[in-house]
Order: C-alpha cells, then sequence, then structure tokens
C-alpha cells in the first residue's frame, strides 16, 4: 500500500481493517512531509508529537473494538486560517504570529470528531489577500509540478500539499475562486460549496471576539485527491453548527447513482470578455465530446443575461463593505448602498438559478491560465503570449462565489508545459451530492488526480 498517495477514502478502511495502524498512516506522511516540504514549503506549522499521541490513541480504540468515526486515525492538515486549539492560526500576518485559540472552530471539530488527526497546517497568502501563497511569517509556496510555478492562493499550501502525499485532505477557504484556482494549479479536487453550507464561525484568527464581518460570498471545503474524499470530507463539515446562524438547515445527503445517459451538461469554453489559454478552452471542448460519446445530453451554454464583468466588480464591492467592519473608514459606506447591492447580487442568482433549471451542471474553466511564475501581486500575466490583467486570474471562480452556487475544480490533463490543467463543475444551489456524483461520473474521462513528476 501506498500510503501517501492513498485516497482519504482507503486509509480510513486500512486502519478499520487493521492492515496499517493510526501510527503508521501518520508516520509515513510525517516523513513525506520532512523529505519534500523544504523544497516546496506547503506545511507550515508542524505538531509531531501532538498528532503522534492522538495516532496512538486512536490505534487504542480501535483494539478495544472502539470506532471514533469515518476518518478514525487518518492524519491531515487545515489551512492556516482556522481557529485550532493549542496550535497557532496565523493567516501569515505578523500581528497574529504567536495567536492560539482557545477553541476549536467547529470544522475542526467535527473532523476531530470523526477520528481524524489533526497534524498540520498550511500555508496561505497574507490574510488570505493573494492568489498566490506568500507570507511575511513563512514564506512561499511552490507548485509540486514546478517549483518555479505558484501553488495558487490563497489555499496553495492546502493544495501543494494534498498535491505532494503530505495528506490526504485538506479544508480551504473560498472567497474568489481560493480553493479552486490552487487545486487546479496543483491537479488535484476541491470543492466550493453552496454559500452558507458550512459554517464560518471560527474560520480566521478572532483574537478581540470581534463581530464576524464575513458573511457572505466566502465558504470552506475540502481539496482532495479523488471526488469520493471530497464527498466524505463535505458529508462531515457541512450542516448547521450552533455557532453560525446562517447555515441553512438543508439535508446533507450522500451521493446518488446516476446514469451519464441521463445527464444534461452545459458547458462554456470561455465567458464573454474573460481571457483563457487556448489549452484550456480545448479541454473543456474535448471533455463536453467525451460526455457526449458517452450518452450524455450536452450543448454549448447560453448563459444568463448578465453582465459578468460587473459581477465581479459588484462582489469586489461587497468584500470591501464588510472589510469595513474590521478597518472602519473615515466616510464608512451609507447602509442604503448595502442594500442597493445585495438587490444587485439577487439578481444575479437568479439569473444563474433560472439556468441551472435546465441543466445539471455547467462545464467551464475555473481560471484564465494555468499555473503562472512566481511574481508580484499585480503583475501581469502571460495568457497565450498576450499580458493579461492580474486581477482577472479568479475571474471564473469569482463568479460563483457572486452567485452563491456550488463548484468544484477537477484535474483534466496537462498543458504543453506540462503543468495540470484544471476544470470547473458548476451546478445548482444546494445540490452538492448531485454534483459530486456527477463529479465522480466524468473522473474518469477527465483523468483524474496524477502525482507530479518525482514523486
Amino acid at each position: 500500500m501506498d500510503i501517501v498517495f492513498s485516497s482519504t477514502v482507503e486509509l480510513a478502511a486500512a486502519i478499520a481493517n487493521r492492515k496499517i495502524s493510526a501510527v503508521e498512516a501518520l508516520d509515513a506522511h510525517l516523513a513525506q512531509i520532512d523529505s519534500r516540504n523544504d523544497a516546496v514549503n506547503a506545511v507550515i506549522s508542524l505538531d509531531r508529537e501532538g498528532a503522534r499521541e492522538r495516532a496512538k490513541k486512536a490505534d487504542a480504540a480501535l483494539a478495544r473494538g472502539e470506532t471514533l468515526g469515518p476518518l478514525h486515525g487518518v492524519p491531515f492538515t487545515l489551512k492556516d486560517t482556522h481557529e485550532t486549539a493549542g496550535m497557532k492560526t496565523t493567516v501569515g500576518f505578523p500581528p497574529f504570529a504567536d495567536y492560539v485559540a482557545r477553541q476549536d472552530s467547529p470544522v475542526v471539530a467535527r473532523l476531530k470528531a470523526a477520528g481524524g488527526v489533526l497534524a498540520a497546517k498550511t500555508n496561505v497568502a497574507t490574510m488570505l489577500g493573494d492568489w498566490q501563497s506568500n507570507n511575511p511569517l513563512f514564506g512561499r509556496t511552490g507548485n509540486p509540478w514546478n517549483l518555479q510555478r505558484t501553488a495558487g492562493g490563497s489555499s496553495g499550501g492546502a493544495a501543494a500539499a494534498v498535491c505532494a502525499g503530505m495528506t490526504p485532505f485538506d479544508v480551504g477557504t473560498d472567497m474568489q475562486d481560493s480553493i479552486r484556482l490552487p487545486a487546479a494549479f496543483c491537479g488535484v479536487h476541491g470543492l466550493k460549496p453552496t454559500e452558507h453550507r458550512v459554517s464560518l464561525a471560527g474560520a480566521f484568527p478572532d483574537p478581540g471576539s470581534a463581530a464576524r464581518s464575513v458573511r457572505l460570498m466566502s465558504c470552506l471545503g475540502p481539496l482532495a485527491r479523488s471526488v469520493e474524499d471530497l464527498s466524505l470530507i463535505y458529508r462531515i463539515i457541512a450542516g448547521p453548527d450552533g455557532r453560525d446562524t446562517d447555515l441553512a438547515p438543508v439535508p446533507v445527503e450522500d451521493m446518488p447513482k446516476l446514469d451519464l445517459r441521463t445527464l444534461r451538461i452545459a458547458f462554456a469554453s470561455s465567458f464573454p470578455g474573460f481571457p483563457v489559454a487556448g489549452g484550456i478552452s480545448a479541454a473543456v471542448e474535448n471533455l463536453a465530446t467525451q460526455l457526449r460519446s458517452a450518452g450524455a445530453i450536452v450543448e454549448e451554454a447560453k448563459l444568463p443575461k448578465l453582465d459578468l464583468h460587473d459581477d465581479l466588480e459588484q462582489g469586489g464591492a461587497l468584500i470591501g463593505m464588510m472589510m469595513e467592519a474590521a478597518q472602519p473608514p473615515e466616510e464608512p459606506t451609507p447602509v442604503s448602498r448595502w442594500f442597493e447591492a445585495l438587490a444587485r447580487r439577487d439578481r444575479s442568482i437568479l439569473a444563474w438559478d433560472q439556468f441551472f433549471e435546465s441543466w445539471d451542471a455547467l462545464l467551464c474553466p475555473v481560471a484564465m491560465t494555468t499555473a503562472f511564475p512566481h511574481c508580484e501581486p499585480g503583475t501581469s500575466i502571460k495568457v497565450d503570449g498576450k499580458k493579461q490583467s492580474y486581477w482577472m486570474l479568479p475571474a471564473y471562480g469569482a463568479v460563483f462565489n457572486y452567485s452563491g452556487h456550488p463548484a468544484l475544480a477537477l484535474p483534466c490533463g496537462l498543458d504543453s508545459d506540462g503543468l495540470p490543467i484544471g476544470l470547473q463543475l458548476v451546478g445548482k444551489r444546494w445540490s452538492e451530492s448531485w454534483l459530486l456524483c456527477i463529479a465522480r461520473a466524468i473522473e474518469p474521462l477527465a483523468g483524474g488526480f496524477r502525482r507530479p513528476p518525482g514523486y
């Protein structure tokens, strides 16, 4: 058994069947971190001894005939944004360098209650504010496929750690493509659930117990090497938790079975006015052709009649208004503008809702390019040799942060530079289980996860 590249589901089964112990699973991943992390710099806070004690307790429980949950003894990492008792949560921001939360966030608590063994935190962009993972505390994360390229952000450390076999899964945050973009860049899977599906309580360090300002567009979701793992982790962390009052009491279901021949898939190789590399557009079209050959109903999408550039601007404006709670400006935004912005957003949400009345899923790009060379934020990014705005990097994903619809990234081959191409599947709100089921059916056609060279 290749422990470090086994899936979460496989590891849990192997531990439950006593083919390996929880300590063996942990030690294999710690050894992978020791051998690979100096170059990649994905793992930034390692609780080696604490994790080993938790793994020993998991083995002792199993010896007594006790099962802790679906993650019994499985090691994992978490993006350095989740409040975690006994471990620092810094978001790469020097004023938070020594911050340790008094209690676990609901997501952390659920993963531990399911039997998972938290081993480490993974690197981020400073304050989660960029699409590269680099900060003054821990430095820059490289892409395991090519260390001169970015792993993406802000969940870049999470994506790189999963890609490099340092962890079977991680949980990232996504306000503007921050799970899906790094997942695509590193060739792993990443899910952004429907807005208000997973608790945001404790999803950002809060030393002063301030009022939570980020209440819209941001989501928490898993990164892993298979759709099956995404589904498992999603089911553990989703749903009301007693702390985040915005969460909807919508049932969290298992993936149903489906026949590809019953699917209705719309595809868009690009969005109007959004740049995209030719290799990514071709990957969308090739996968659409494969799905059609497999019997699915596949048509080129007639996208909602929305100004998607304006949606991006409006989404940015909403984020700015939320940030005012943390850093109040001299002239705060009038409340009337907040409600006007919400009304504008409602129109886009409803337009996409209407679109998905006719389609089970939309297949489209995750980002305008594959992993690009490390650079200063704001530097123009070359897409097929043409300079494009750095700020358009998350555009394809951020559209669905604005609308709140669930979306996932799945790997779909390599580009001409040998870097992973990630595509995006988007579905109806509250339909994560169905979307994951569609992704599982598509996974063999897309190619799934593959190890980076040398791993």
